[in-house]
């Protein structure tokens, strides 16, 4: 089924609208002519300008309704969901990081599992027709085999966040079996793009490089036996999304989980290649990253990567926008907004 034969009166609660996939959901959305009800907390993780100028762009569409608020305010969330009578809803708030969740637990339990479990409490008491949200491959923990099957077992997460991840998985089971919700997870495998997250490896090289420090490699200096990451460009994650959105579950538990990656999992090091790559292009001189190569980081996995095969089967799509393509797109996008010269 082709997207656009959604009704177009429908109405999208999308939380985390100001952060990377979710503005990209909304604004695409708002093209189209939904009405977009969007939520975010906008904290201050990481800057907290990329943010406000994602929101700005999303305000200039007449159907977009900005709330500030954090999902965690079970009672917020309550009265977004009483007045604006959502009939999709997309979350995408959470607290991201791996790392990050080692050493500020706290937040990761307040925004990941306490907001989550207010969505699921607002969808079973103001019925909606399907609830979408975000998972991550990091729930695949330190699996050896691959690709990442969603039949895979998921009972070794290696970080809290990957934990919340898959408590996340299991309370939407358990809503859907007990008030017949029809809800979609979905696990992205790292995902990269213009306006993204600061907090990712391969923004953080860049930043660092113009910054003229090296940037550090968690991989032990070894080449053979290169981290691996499935990384997807943005414009192939909202595409996905886009698809299942419009395909709810219709199981007796109508509860579906679904990898979105780009099927292709490329070696550390030839990823910070071709991003040097782009970035050569796009300011017209060489670039090379001062590297320094330290031990793998707790919580950290030696690979990720992404069966695609129910994706395809179920919607028709599957990522495939080249690491070239996509990173170059970035480094445009990041020479003009940091005006680099």
């Amino acid at each position: 089924m082709n997207y656009k034969q959604l009704d177009p009166t429908k109405v999208f609660l999308i939380t985390g609208a100001a952060g990377f996939i979710g503005y990209y959901l909304s604004k695409k959305l708002l093209h189209q002519g939904y009405r977009v009800i969007g939520i975010d907390n906008l904290n201050d993780y990481y800057d907290i300008n990329l943010k406000h100028l994602r929101l700005e762009q999303l305000t200039t569409y007449d159907k977009f309704t900005f709330i500030k608020g954090d999902i965690s305010d079970k009672n917020m969330v309550m009265k977004s969901f009483e007045e604006n009578k959502p009939n999709i809803v997309v979350n995408l708030a959470a607290q991201a990081g791996v790392r990050y969740s080692i050493e500020n637990p706290d937040v990761y339990i307040k925004s990941n599992i306490i907001g989550f479990y207010n969505i699921l409490e607002a969808c079973r008491y103001y019925p909606v027709e399907h609830l979408v949200y975000a998972s991550s491959s990091s729930v695949y923990g330190a699996n050896k085999k691959v690709p990442f099957e969603e039949t895979d077992s998921v009972d070794n997460p290696v970080s809290l966040y990957a934990a919340t991840k898959k408590s996340n998985e299991l309370m939407a089971h358990t809503y859907s079996q007990l008030y017949k919700i029809k809800a979609t997870g979905l696990r992205f495998f790292t995902v990269y793009g213009p306006m993204g997250r600061p907090d990712m490896a391969y923004f953080g090289f860049v930043d660092n490089y113009f910054k003229g420090r090296p940037i550090r490699i968690y991989n032990n200096g070894d080449f053979e036996n290169d981290l691996y990451r499935d990384f997807t460009f943005i414009d192939d994650i909202i595409m996905g999304v886009l698809r299942l959105i419009d395909t709810p579950p219709v199981d007796i538990v109508p509860h579906n989980i679904f990898n979105i990656g780009n099927n292709k999992p490329e070696k550390l090091m030839v990823f910070i290649r071709a991003l040097e790559k782009a970035l050569s292009n796009a300011i017209g001189r060489e670039v090379l990253f001062e590297k320094i190569f330290e031990s793998l980081k707790p919580g950290d996995v030696h690979a990720t990567y992404a069966s695609t095969d129910l994706l395809e089967k179920t919607v028709g799509f599957k990522p495939e926008t080249s690491i070239e393509v996509g990173l170059q797109k970035f480094a445009e996008w990041y020479v003009d907004y940091y005006k680099i010269k």
